[in-house]
């Protein structure tokens, strides 16, 4: 393994800093080598997140037949489980063990969790689709326990991760750390949209069990690989004997003071805010702007190239002493600009205008995750780091859920009734349903921008400290 390091560390060492924007990340204390073999569990989260949302989604209502809201359904399952993060995470950091791990048993419990599901879910489809009478009634039963079990695992694993990421960095290299797992996550869900695509071209039911399989086995082996020699043993931490507080009283203190609270309410305003369009900007683009098939598909590859902008802007800010609070308000207010550009490429009738728009969704999107997440990282105190990036999670992970479902029914809501000359003859455009949405986001990114405001420039003191009120001459810009 020590060679595997070595090796990968040269290797991304020739490219050199200028373009690789995360190569200062490594320190002394977590070589690059090292950091990079940890960020492999983000990559398992990434491939079960597309084979779930996105090729199990068009398999099984194309290739398989199953109705539409059944998928709907199944798909949401995993969200179920995540706001039990903040749990989980606190678990983690009062986890007992004689071994003296808090980390490693929940990435590898996760691990196991999500490897079982997988292992099972091509069966439960297959007879989700193809049995009869109460074989239907099974397969249903078989699919949503399968869905639930690679939700649980990929929370489990993903709050775990990010935990023991926060404990192994120096605390002046995990903005840095923080974009590069970022990046590894949105890797992970390019490479294996990819590979899914190619490999299920020629779709028959084998093929499916084969690739859903072949995406289990991967899971374990990156996962392992991830872990493997990366928490140091302490059982004086783990100790049976050692004081543990409750739950209760750990988001007590968490949440004193305010800061956390306000956090976690900006948290979940921005990401709704950056969520409802992401099943629609596609429909929106063949169906208003009358885009091809091709033309629509490139917008996935266009908005992910914004995140990347985003998260190494990010990067570089956050290293130089960017407070993250303000970074995040940079990105609602570029949302507010890009959701702008997108309802005018309608009237304009500009694909181009469209296309800016959805560039600068990722890039607001990305500048918004990492500086929320690093300010969750800076409040974790104690060895607390599960809790904040727990709660994080669990807030980003269910804000994100339902802001996706409530954008599809605000945009079909207002479409039949534009349709049906409710509105008025104005409104009578395809577009309307679409702009509902788009101005409901940017609604979204303006409270986003009121509840982060007194934040910024607070650092670590509490909302009561009369020197970290936010007025015009701290408004981001």
């Amino acid at each position: 393994m020590k060679r595997l390091n070595n090796s990968v560390s040269a290797a991304w060492s020739r490219l050199g800093p200028r373009f690789l924007p995360f190569a200062d990340a490594a320190t002394a204390e977590l070589p690059l080598g090292r950091l990079l073999r940890l960020s492999l569990f983000q990559v398992s989260v990434g491939m079960a997140v597309v084979l779930l949302n996105g090729t199990l989604n068009r398999v099984m209502i194309v290739e398989m037949g199953v109705h539409a809201w059944l998928v709907s359904l199944m798909v949401s399952l995993p969200l179920v489980f995540a706001p039990f993060r903040a749990l989980i995470g606190f678990k983690s950091d009062t986890h007992r063990s004689l071994l003296g791990w808090r980390r490693v048993p929940y990435i590898w419990m996760g691990t196991l969790i999500q490897f079982g599901g997988l292992a099972i879910m091509p069966f439960a489809l297959l007879v989700l689709s193809e049995g009869q009478g109460p074989a239907i009634v099974a397969g249903q039963a078989g699919a949503a326990f399968a869905f639930l079990l690679v939700g649980a695992g990929l929370h489990t694993t993903q709050t775990a991760g990010l935990a023991l990421a926060t404990d192994i960095a120096p605390a002046e290299s995990r903005p840095r750390v923080v974009a590069l797992l970022y990046v590894m996550l949105l890797l992970g869900m390019m490479v294996s949209a990819l590979l899914f695509g190619v490999l299920l071209d020629n779709f028959s039911p084998f093929r499916l069990i084969q690739v859903i399989q072949g995406a289990a086995f991967l899971t374990m082996v990156l996962n392992i690989v991830a872990l493997w020699k990366q928490e140091a043993r302490n059982p004086a931490l783990t100790a049976k004997d050692a004081p543990r507080t409750s739950f209760r009283e750990a988001w007590g203190s968490f949440v004193k003071g305010g800061r956390a609270s306000r956090l976690l309410v900006a948290v979940g305003l921005g990401t709704a805010g950056f969520s409802m369009q992401d099943i629609l900007l596609e429909p929106y683009g063949g169906e208003v702007l009358h885009l091809t098939v091709s033309g629509t598909t490139t917008l996935t590859a266009l908005l992910a190239g914004g995140s990347l902008v985003g998260f190494a802007l990010a990067a570089r800010s956050l290293g130089r002493g960017q407070d993250p609070h303000k970074l995040a308000a940079y990105g609602a207010l570029a949302g507010v600009v890009a959701f702008v550009a997108v309802i005018f490429a309608a009237p304009l009738e500009s694909a181009v205008l469209f296309r800016a728009g959805t560039i600068i969704i990722g890039f607001g999107g990305g500048l918004f995750s990492v500086g929320t997440l690093t300010a969750a990282m800076e409040l974790s105190e104690n060895g607390q780091s599960g809790l904040a990036l727990g709660a994080w999670g669990a807030v980003q992970a269910t804000a994100a859920g339902l802001a996706i479902a409530l954008g599809g029914v605000v945009r079909d809501t207002f479409s039949t009734l534009a349709e049906q000359g409710v509105l008025g003859s104005a409104l009578t455009s395809p577009a309307t349903g679409y702009s509902f949405v788009y101005h409901f986001e940017i609604a979204l990114l303006a409270v986003t921008l009121v509840a982060i405001g007194p934040l910024v420039g607070s650092g670590g003191r509490t909302r009561s400290d009369p020197s970290s009120s936010f007025g015009l001459a701290e408004f981001p810009g």
